[in-house]
């Protein structure tokens, strides 16, 4: 059995470094944003690992990664990322930030998806991140998804057990810490994940320096793409206020809770 992965993978500004949102003449985004220091996001990153595991595991396997973002940030990241797992880039070079349209973001991706050479739809896994660091809306995955007319979608994920048959089960996580398993037949399937169980890879010269024979050139002809406004306009940006009103209270009931906590965000 052989798999096509592609992964879906955005870079995001350090979370460790202070977010402050500003309002400029493009509408919201981030104070020196060019300036910060840039992550691969952390839920794509989940990712990327266990697709580079999965690949690992059955010979003939093909891994991609397609990330969007200024073209010297992705250079920035990829100097990190390249010495940790085996892939192939396709670079897009875009404006990224924490407010980019979804829907926008996402033709692009499938675009980019859909030109890779080679790429088989009757072996392709789709990966991505569950959630974002930038693009928090949590539909980007499923609306490449979708563009990629892939039906199979799982959300949450936390493993994926492969069978013979090209079929596989997977743990998605829902309330109360546990999981909902699922079956598919098989690819083609989107799986954005959570946090898997994978820990992060170590940092390996010898895959850096084989990675780099390829991530350079594809930087080099990363193909420039403008992100299609949606009209969409915020009123505002702001960090979020720091208050702290604390009461201890035994045997009160979640309903209570809940309705108290609509009122107290409600008053806001």
């Amino acid at each position: 059995m052989q798999l096509h992965i592609v992964v879906c993978a955005g870079i995001v500004p350090d979370p460790l470094q202070t977010l402050e949102p500003v309002t400029g003449p493009k509408g919201p985004g981030l104070k020196n944003e060019m300036m910060l220091p840039a992550v691969l996001d952390p839920w794509a990153a989940s990712a990327l690992y266990e697709a580079a595991s999965l690949v690992a595991k059955y010979p003939g396997s093909k891994l991609w990664l397609v990330s969007l973002g200024p073209k010297a940030k992705l250079q920035q990241v990829m100097m990190t990322i390249a010495q940790r797992v085996s892939f192939e880039l396709v670079a897009i070079d875009a404006p990224v930030g924490g407010f980019a349209d979804a829907h926008a973001t996402a033709a692009v991706l499938a675009g980019a998806i859909d030109a890779i050479p080679g790429l088989e739809k009757s072996k392709l896994l789709l990966f991505g991140g569950w959630e974002s660091a930038a693009r928090g809306a949590g539909v980007t995955l499923q609306l490449v998804g979708e563009r990629l007319a892939i039906m199979d979608q799982f959300m949450g994920v936390d493993q994926i057990q492969l069978r013979e048959d090209g079929s596989f089960e997977v743990l998605e996580r829902v309330e109360g810490g546990k999981h909902q398993a699922s079956e598919c037949a098989g690819a083609p399937a989107v799986l954005g994940w959570a946090t898997g169980n994978l820990p992060e890879p170590r940092n390996n010269p010898q895959i850096g320096m084989a990675n780099m024979r390829t991530v350079m050139p594809a930087l080099q002809k990363a193909k420039p793409a403008a992100l299609a406004e949606n009209g969409v306009q915020y009123v505002s940006a702001s960090l979020p206020s720091q208050q702290r009103q604390t009461r201890v209270v035994k045997d009160m009931a979640a309903d209570a809770i809940a309705q108290e906590l609509v009122e107290w965000i409600g008053a806001k």
